[in-house]
């Protein structure tokens, strides 16, 4: 089975419920999809792979990860595909190493996403004027989105061969156009 955008979403409709969690997924989904183009792969179906990447962790949030490979490749994602979805939790909760671009990139932007969210809620026009000037300062404060693991997010930019400051760009303008459906358009 090819994995579509779609196809995420239909797997996940009984699995992710809680809406932060969703737009978590969608955050996470848009992000993947400015990676893949940002590396000339396949938009599509890295937005895919981002969108699914937390296919257990409402219903197992002790136990995330443990419960999405026997699954997903019993539904027919594939092989390439959970395995791009298990190494996002590489040594927290998963010892699946991300090697390849898609893996990398969604190792990288699954905490990355939460800063990026975390710093558009704050501004009165959302994410749509949000700078990475501002986006860095906010990532250099420890205590700002305290929750969003900086190391994970160094390690896999380390990983890319990328700075933070590149990688949370490429995302910012990969959320910025689904700003009202993620939450993010602001006050103003």
């Amino acid at each position: 089975m090819e994995l579509t955008f779609e196809k995420a979403k239909e797997l996940n409709r009984d699995m992710v419920t809680e809406e932060h969690l969703i737009i978590h997924s969608l955050n996470v989904c848009y992000a993947m999809e400015a990676m893949a183009k940002h590396f000339g792969e396949d938009p599509e179906h890295w937005k895919a792979v981002g969108y699914l990447h937390d296919f257990d962790y409402e219903k197992y949030p002790e136990e995330h990860l443990q419960h999405t490979e026997k699954e997903l490749l019993a539904l027919g994602v594939s092989e390439e595909d959970v395995r791009a979805i298990m190494s996002h939790g590489y040594e927290i909760c998963s010892d699946v190493k991300p090697e390849t671009n898609m893996e990398k990139s969604l190792f990288a932007v699954d905490e990355l996403t939460g800063i990026i969210q975390a710093c558009a809620r704050m501004r009165p026009n959302g994410i749509s004027d949000l700078e990475i000037k501002s986006f860095m300062k906010k990532f250099k404060d420890k205590r700002f989105a305290a929750k969003c693991d900086r190391d994970t997010i160094r390690k896999g930019c380390e990983m890319l061969g990328m700075e933070v400051s590149e990688v949370a760009e490429i995302c910012i303008n990969g959320m910025r156009p689904h700003a009202e459906e993620i939450g993010l358009q602001g006050t103003a």
